[in-house]
């Protein structure tokens, strides 16, 4: 039976602004598939470690690929729990008081164990889902990589099966007693957006860009993460932001 929501665990419950949260897969498949990095918490002997590092999503994995002497990884692939974050940050809040100033982002929070993937063909697939997850259309160009290259790579599956989404839209939320102050207060929207695309000048015979390079983008045509801002007026507790 298709999957539609995460199961709400003790880990992934969400404690505070439970409103922002969500266990839609839907939502949490678009944060993944639009974000183009995750940071990986793991513990390993007495430390504990969180790393940046690019993923790719088949299905209802996490693919996470490297040199065969990753130590992250192989810390993974040694079945140690981990969580996997992905944050999209979407804009500033700025307020007119300094406690409320905020931010709006949209975030997903992953739990589980790591498997270590072996079969080359599966291992194959993966590192050609990252090139499209990177820019889509690009493994059909670029040089599938060979027998030795695949075994000179780990790669991780981590299953998307506990874990949420949280999401925050909209304008300042402010006392009011402050609404009076001359301050201006609103929202800075961010966005990924892709420069001028610059040629690698080594010796080599290349034509011009292809299309998804010059007019690249991260929107995904999946459903949107970010729900409707507030209605006027609408205000949430005095403290919140």
């Amino acid at each position: 039976m298709e999957r539609h929501v995460l199961p709400v665990s003790s880990r992934s419950r969400l404690r505070r602004k439970k409103e922002r949260g969500s266990n839609d897969l839907a939502v949490v498949n678009s944060i993944l598939d639009e974000g183009l990095l995750c940071h990986v918490g793991f513990a390993d002997g007495d430390s504990t470690f969180v790393l940046p590092t690019t993923y790719a999503r088949v299905g209802d994995h996490l693919f996470l690929h490297g040199a065969a002497g990753n130590r992250m990884l192989a810390t993974l692939a040694s079945g140690v729990p981990a969580c996997i974050a992905v944050t999209l940050l979407d804009g500033l809040v700025l307020a007119r008081s300094a406690f409320h100033h905020s931010m709006n982002y949209r975030s997903v929070v992953l739990f589980g164990t790591g498997r270590h993937l072996e079969d080359p063909a599966e291992k194959r697939t993966v590192l050609l889902a990252t090139l499209e997850h990177m820019a889509p259309g690009r493994s059909a160009d670029a040089r599938p990589p060979s027998d030795a290259e695949l075994r000179s790579t780990l790669v991780i599956s981590f299953p998307i099966e506990e874990g949420s989404a949280k999401v925050r839209t909209g304008g300042p939320i402010e006392e009011p007693e402050d609404l009076g102050l001359p301050v201006w207060a609103g929202q800075l929207p961010f966005a990924v957006v892709a420069g001028v695309p610059v040629a690698d000048d080594r010796v080599g015979t290349m034509g011009p860009p292809p299309s998804y390079v010059v007019d690249y983008s991260r929107e995904q045509d999946t459903p949107d993460a970010r729900p409707p801002p507030a209605e006027a007026g609408e205000r949430g507790p005095a403290r919140s932001k």
